[in-house]
């Protein structure tokens, strides 16, 4: 390298130790001087010395950097260790933190510099984040971890298992399409719950209603449903919750389909879009008369990645995936409405997945679009069902209402859109 490129690399390796050293000193800028292993002064010169080592490295060879970096290294435990003592804390942190950036120092002036500057901003951050870290450990529960890793190995471990390819005659199962669809799903209701975990029922039960929308507007319908025998002054305010976590369930519908078949973004849009605004208008029309009433409601959730409901999950959509293919291929491509008639009565996300893969291949995309807005139709009337069933007639029939006014308006404004625009 040339005299410039050098001075670039050994000042990006400085850099990364300055911002370190930021961090590490503002964490214990309460100490007094001599209290403190190592600050801003130290980690710039160990950032220095990585890159320096990486330096010489490239002309004396690799047992260099590895002898600095083994003092460095070691002078830091003993030092780090000499300031612990005193006030019994003790942590691994600032030696660890030391080392990478010693290593990123290397990396800057022998490998690429964009690796070792995101290198500098991710520790850091990481560094940074360390009370946030701590405090979210302290009240993750064990299902939420478990959810969590099982979700990862659904992704890293499970996933890249899978052929992906169809297994069966008419090309209908792909076991990797299906699982990565079942993942995508999950992360979904993944984020969703954590933020009804992270906020909690405290900020309103239109909140409850939103984030319960976005996990499983079914499970939230018939949870409100029960809330409402017991409350019957909030029935009023829980069908407007319950009506907007239905307009949510449109939008990940519209989002899930979208993400699939671009192709149906405008279609979808065209019904689901007037839907979503009648459910939401309802929403706040109805939680504001009844705001008087008082009260936010308890809203519990099952974690939605309990191995079972994963499984569950994936086999449905397995299932309904093969069967469209199959009968479409069989039947014409009609078939598949009838198909969703019947498979959005338990879930809409499946079917929804199902025919955006085969819009504009086996089915015409304004076919696929109908298919999905009669699925639609058919988990919202499965919705109003266990309303008047679970609930009381209040909340059944406002939901019903409601749900009545979102299938006329979305199903005129289709009508519109394929007659007059497509």
């Amino acid at each position: 390298m040339d005299m410039v490129d050098a001075f670039q690399r050994v000042g990006l390796a400085l850099a990364i130790g300055l911002l370190v050293g930021i961090e590490r000193g503002w964490q214990e800028r309460e100490m007094a001087d001599g209290e403190r292993a190592a600050g801003i002064r130290t980690f710039a010169l160990v950032g220095l010395l990585g890159g320096l080592s990486g330096y010489l490295g490239q002309i004396s060879g690799p047992v260099l950097p590895a002898a600095l970096g083994v003092g460095m290294v070691g002078a830091f435990i003993v030092f780090s260790y000499r300031a612990a003592t005193p006030r019994n804390d003790f942590s691994a942190t600032g030696v660890v933190a030391a080392l990478v950036v010693f290593a990123l120092g290397i990396v800057s002036t022998t490998g690429d510099m964009r690796l070792a500057a995101a290198g500098g901003v991710v520790s850091t951050v990481l560094l940074a984040a360390r009370h946030s870290l701590h405090g979210f450990l302290r009240t993750m529960t064990w299902v939420e971890l478990r959810s969590a890793l099982v979700l990862l190995t659904m992704s890293f471990v499970a996933l890249p298992l899978l052929p992906n390819r169809a297994i069966d005659p008419w090309g209908g199962f792909n076991p990797f399409t299906v699982w990565l669809m079942t993942i995508m799903i999950a992360a979904l209701s993944y984020a969703g719950y954590v933020a009804m975990r992270v906020a909690g029922p405290e900020r309103g039960i239109l909140f409850a209603g939103a984030t319960g929308g976005i996990v499983s507007s079914t499970a939230t319908t018939l949870s409100f449903a029960h809330i409402s025998t017991a409350q019957p002054l909030l029935s009023r305010q829980l069908a407007g919750a319950a009506s907007i976590a239905g307009g949510l369930s449109l939008v990940r519908c519209f989002i899930i389909g979208a993400a699939v078949a671009p192709a149906l973004i405008v279609p979808l849009a065209s019904a689901l879009v007037p839907g979503f605004c009648v459910f939401a208008s309802a929403s706040l029309f109805l939680i504001g008369r009844n705001r008087a009433a008082g009260g936010n409601a308890e809203l519990t959730l099952s974690n939605p990645f309990e191995l079972g409901a994963v499984l569950r999950f994936g086999a449905l959509l397995g299932a309904v995936s093969f069967i469209a293919k199959m009968l479409v291929q069989l039947l014409g491509p009609e078939s598949i409405i009838v198909i969703a008639l019947v498979s959005g009565i338990p879930d809409l996300d499946a079917i929804t997945l199902s025919t955006a893969h085969l819009a504009g291949f086996s089915v015409p995309i304004n076919t696929a679009a109908l298919a999905v807005m009669v699925a639609a139709a058919s988990n919202l009337i499965t919705k109003v069902a266990l309303a008047y069933g679970s609930g009381t007639r209040v909340y059944g029939r406002l939901l019903g209402l409601v749900t009545f006014a979102v299938l006329v308006a979305g199903g005129a404004c289709f009508w519109i859109f394929v007659t007059f625009v497509h």
